[in-house]
């Protein structure tokens, strides 16, 4: 049976105002977004993102009987211990490349799409490294972050045009629980429209009939006094919806880091289990070929409650405690933990933050990271452009990496070369150093306006010393006379 698959054609092929069949669409693309590949990959991610592994959450230990049949093991230790490295791993590179925010080259852009810009840039970068992509709304002045699969946020499900590849329509959905009214919203190129399952409903209801994306009010205040404000309708000179690729094969960046991932935890929980159950003291008796498993376990309990047992003449008692396996374990798992770093291309701070660590070698162990962080960089220029063709924009983002430093050495290097560079380009990268390099603009504009201070102050005094010295010079009464 071949899965349908819904593109933006089948949507222009409904009639705009057969409203059933726009209804009955939105519902059956829901429910082909649920079951696609898209949403089952972006839910396992967030699960690994959140310390939910799926993998070692369902893991389950078994014993085998005589003949052959495996039963859960209900007894014996089983501790589940996920790892967080994928978090710590998306966390680092989004950091990275917006941590720092994004810098424009014109003052109005950045006002243009909001004042929370850099936030939501950064929450749609770590949407897409979980899922392959992430979906972000210009609406009028910022941007709505509409991630294909949340736990907190509504999903979104697009609509690619079958000619050009581009996202031209879409459905976000949101419901709070099975039973529970499913709300959606279709956006649109000339608008949006929002509808509504209620529980035991026949159908669907439209919430808010199609509407356009900008609406403006024309008049006056009288007109606003009156209630005869017209109102004009807009919408943007391209589809406002535009999409963040985690790179440029468009996938999760989970997949080929989850089965090293799930190794680490089936071998630390297992280490765990098998501590716990060789912390126990187990006891030997010899020549004591009459003791049943009663008495054997009457021993026991007298050992626990009394801390002493007696025993028949002739009789030994042995106490013996095992070790568990530790040194294997170990090895492995520092293998795997420097294979997910190698693999993510992240960068093990641990190696680097301990000791004088030159700044030669924290470039160096950033040199992996940086390359893909320049591939990821490429991906989220593209989304950035895209956002500014839809609030019809033109400027250029650039960024400002978050890296460790060896802040001493850098701060001397940088005064050794002071001399040959200008003294603002100096101050702005001293800044940058020391962690403040976005009060930079700041900062210059008031040692400007103190050094125009100093200079009308040297100036008065100047013209000061200049008038006491031409009083001075004035020629002594009688000076001159006959």
């Amino acid at each position: 049976m071949i899965e349908t698959f819904y593109t933006y054609q089948d949507l222009q092929q409904i009639a705009p105002d057969d409203e059933a069949r726009r209804m009955d669409f939105v519902r059956s693309l829901i429910s082909q977004h649920r079951n696609s590949d898209l949403f089952k990959t972006a839910q396992i991610a967030d699960e690994y993102e959140r310390g939910q592994n799926r993998t070692i959450r369902s893991f389950q230990k078994l014993l085998y009987t005589v003949t052959g049949k495996a039963v859960a093991d209900n007894i014996s230790a089983n501790f589940k211990l996920p790892s967080k490295f994928f978090s710590r791993f998306t966390n680092q590179e989004v950091q990275t490349l917006l941590g720092n925010g994004v810098t424009f080259s014109k003052e109005d852009t950045a006002q243009r799409l909001g004042a929370d810009f850099d936030a939501r840039a950064a929450q749609v970068a770590k949407y897409a490294l979980d899922a392959g992509v992430c979906y972000a709304f210009f609406n009028l002045d910022h941007i709505e972050v509409f991630p294909v699969f949340s736990t907190v946020l509504p999903c979104f499900v697009p609509l690619d045009d079958e000619e050009t590849g581009a996202t031209s329509a879409g459905v976000r959905f949101w419901q709070l629980a099975d039973g529970k009214p499913l709300r959606a919203t279709l956006f649109e190129l000339d608008g949006y429209t929002d509808y509504i399952w209620r529980q035991g409903a026949s159908g669907g209801q439209i919430l808010t009939p199609k509407r356009p994306y900008i609406i403006r009010a024309r008049g006056d205040r009288i007109d606003a006094m009156n209630g005869t404000l017209e109102y004009i309708g807009e919408n943007y000179p391209a589809f406002p919806i535009v999409p963040l690729w985690a790179n440029v094969y468009h996938q999760s960046e989970l997949e080929g880091l989850r089965e090293n991932i799930d190794c680490y935890d089936l071998i630390k929980s297992g280490f765990a289990n098998n501590v716990d159950e060789a912390s126990l003291l187990y006891w030997t008796i010899s020549n004591a070929g009459g003791m049943d498993d009663v008495d054997l376990s009457e021993f026991v309990r007298r050992l626990r409650t009394v801390k002493a047992a007696t025993v028949e003449n002739g009789e030994q008692v042995q106490s013996h405690s095992v070790e568990a396996p530790y040194n294997s374990r170990e090895a492995i798992l520092n293998r795997l933990e420097k294979d997910l770093y190698r693999d993510a291309m992240a960068v093990n701070t641990d190696d680097i933050a301990a000791g004088n660590v030159t700044a030669t070698q924290i470039r160096a162990a950033y040199d992996a990271h940086n390359s893909k962080v320049d591939q990821f960089e490429l991906c989220v220029i593209d989304f950035i452009q895209g956002i500014l063709t839809v609030a019809g924009l033109d400027d250029t983002p650039t960024f400002t990496r978050s890296t460790l430093a060896n802040t001493t050495e850098q701060m001397q290097t940088l005064m050794m070369a002071a001399t040959h560079l200008p003294f603002d380009y100096v101050t702005q990268k001293a800044l940058e150093i020391m962690g403040d390099g976005d009060r930079a603009d700041e900062l210059l504009k008031e040692m400007d306006a103190e050094d125009a201070d100093r200079l009308k102050a040297a100036e008065a005094r100047l013209k000061a010393l200049e008038a006491q010295q031409n009083g001075g010079q004035g020629n002594p009464p009688g000076a001159g006379e006959e």
